[in-house]
C-alpha cells in the first residue's frame, strides 16, 4: 500500500444468516483472522463491535466499514452498526467484483470476498453511499412492489388469453381488454361458447351493458360479436374441461393483484401527502411537472435516485440509470457495436423508458405532449431506428430530469432557440 491511510478498515460479506468481517489496520494487514458472525446471536454481535473497538483503540483511529449493497439483507446489520456509533459505508457490488481477480489463485470464498471488501475500502477512487432517509426507503419499498406486482399480473393475463385462444378462440378479439370489468364479468358467468349461445340475449345484453356503462347499442353490439364467435368456436376450437377450471384460477389471481396494486397505489399517495414539507417530495413534485412524466413515474425516478446531491453532472445520472453506451476500445481499435451498459437501477430505466415513450406521442387533438422532443424524435428517426432514436429521447429526459432537481423548480418548456438566447443573454450580462 503506497499510503497509510489514517482509518481502520472493515470489510463485510454479508449473507442472510451471517456475515464474515474483515478487519485491515492502516498497513493493509490483518487485525485478526476474518471471523463469522451469525445475525440472530447477540453475543456474536456484540463480540464483533468489541474487536473493531479494540483495533481502534490499538491504532487511535477511527474505523471505517465497507459492505456490499445485497438487496435486502444488509439493511438490519447497517443500521445496528449506526446505532453502535461506527461509520457505515455501501459499496456497489459492481466494484468489489471488478478486484476480485487481484491474486494468481482462483478462489471463491467468503473470507477473502470479506478481506476484498476491506481493502476496497482503502481505495481513495471509492465510490460510496450512505442509507438513504426512511421516507425513501419506504417509497422505494411500495414502488418496488408495485412494479413486481404489475407484472404479475400481466403473466397471467398472458395466460389468459392463451388458454382463451384454446376453448373460445374469438373472445379476445371481441373484447380487447380481456381483463375488463365486461370481459371479466362474462367469463365468470358464461365462460363456454355453449354457454353464451344457450343464454338469454337480454342477460348477456344487460351484463355488458352494466359493467361497461356505455349503453345499450355499444353492449347489443358487443353481443352480436360475442355470439357470432361462440358459434365460430362450436366449429374451430380444442375442447379442454380442465381449461374452464384454470381460467377461473387466472380470473381469480388477475383481480387480487388488482386489489393490491390499487392498494400499493394508495399507500405510496398516502406517503407522498404525509411528507409534503420534505425536500424529497418537493423533488417529486418538480419532476411531474415535466410533460409525459406522470405522479408514480416521479415517485418512482425520485426513489432510484435517492439523494440527488450525489450526482454532480448529467452524464453521472444517465449512467446510474445504465442507460449509457458501453465503450470498447484497444489500442486504434474502437467498437462501433456498443449498446446500453444496463449496470444501473432497472426500474429507473424501465420508467425511463415509458416517459421517452410518452414524450413522443401526441394528443388525440394532433398536439404533441412534449413538442420539443417529438420533434427531435423525428429528426432522429430519418437517420437512425427507431429504438436508437428512442434512446437519444430518453438521454434527453435523463437531462432534463437533472436539470429540473438541480434548479429545485419545475420545468418549464423551452425551444432550442429560446435556450440558445436564454443563454446568449446570461454571457452577455456577465
Amino acid at each position: 500500500m503506497s499510503f497509510l491511510p489514517n482509518y481502520i478498515s472493515v470489510g463485510i460479506d454479508v449473507a442472510a444468516d451471517f456475515s464474515w468481517f474483515c478487519i485491515l489496520t492502516p498497513d493493509g494487514r490483518e487485525f485478526k483472522k476474518p471471523f463469522k458472525v451469525d445475525h440472530d446471536n447477540a453475543d456474536s454481535l456484540k463480540n464483533a463491535a468489541l474487536s473493531i473497538k479494540k483495533a481502534e483503540e490499538q491504532f487511535s483511529m477511527k474505523s471505517k466499514i465497507f459492505l456490499e449493497s445485497t438487496g435486502i439483507y444488509h439493511f438490519p446489520l447497517f443500521c445496528h452498526l449506526k446505532e453502535l456509533g461506527f461509520e457505515v459505508f455501501v459499496i456497489n457490488p459492481l466494484i468489489t467484483n471488478s478486484n476480485k481477480n487481484i491474486g494468481i489463485r482462483k478462489v471463491k470464498n467468503d473470507r477473502l470476498d470479506a478481506k476484498r471488501i476491506a481493502v476496497t475500502g482503502y481505495s481513495p477512487d471509492t465510490k460510496v453511499s450512505v442509507m438513504p432517509a426512511e421516507l425513501i426507503l419506504n417509497l422505494r419499498c411500495l414502488c418496488r412492489e408495485y412494479y413486481s406486482l404489475v407484472d404479475n399480473h400481466t403473466s397471467y393475463v398472458n395466460k389468459l388469453k392463451a388458454q382463451l385462444h384454446i376453448v373460445f378462440p374469438g373472445f379476445c378479439n371481441v373484447f380487447s381488454d380481456v381483463t375488463g370489468i365486461a370481459a371479466i364479468s362474462l367469463l365468470k358467468r358464461f365462460p363456454t361458447p355453449e354457454d353464451v349461445i344457450n343464454a338469454q340475449t337480454d342477460e348477456i345484453v344487460k351484463l355488458i351493458s352494466t359493467s361497461s356503462r356505455k349503453g345499450l347499442n355499444y353492449a347489443k353490439a358487443k353481443y352480436d360479436k360475442l355470439f357470432k364467435a361462440a358459434k365460430n368456436a362450436l366449429n374451430f376450437r380444442y375442447n379442454l374441461p380442465s381449461v374452464y377450471d384454470v381460467l377461473k384460477v387466472y380470473i381469480y389471481f388477475i383481480e387480487e393483484f388488482d386489489k393490491k396494486i390499487n392498494l400499493i397505489l394508495s399507500k405510496i399517495k398516502a406517503f407522498v401527502d404525509e411528507n409534503k414539507s420534505e425536500k424529497f417530495v418537493q423533488q417529486i413534485y418538480y419532476l411531474d411537472s415535466i410533460p409525459g412524466v406522470g405522479f408514480l413515474s416521479a415517485v418512482t425516478l425520485m426513489c432510484e435516485i435517492g439523494d440527488f446531491s450525489a450526482f454532480r453532472k448529467p452524464k453521472q445520472l444517465f449512467a446510474y440509470f445504465g442507460v449509457d453506451p458501453s465503450v470498447n476500445e484497444s489500442g486504434h481499435f474502437k467498437g462501433t457495436d456498443n449498446k446500453m451498459s444496463k449496470r444501473g437501477s432497472k426500474i429507473a430505466r424501465r420508467v425511463l423508458y415509458v416517459i421517452a415513450l410518452a414524450s413522443v406521442r401526441v394528443k388525440r387533438n394532433g398536439t404533441a405532449i412534449n413538442p420539443v422532443l417529438y420533434d427531435y424524435y423525428q429528426k432522429k428517426k430519418e437517420s437512425k431506428p427507431k429504438k436508437v432514436a428512442l434512446g437519444a429521447i430518453m438521454h434527453k429526459i435523463s437531462d432534463i430530469v437533472f436539470a429540473v432537481l438541480r434548479d429545485n423548480k419545475p420545468f418549464v418548456l423551452k425551444t432550442p432557440d429560446e435556450h440558445k438566447l436564454q443563454y446568449q443573454n446570461i454571457h452577455k450580462a456577465a
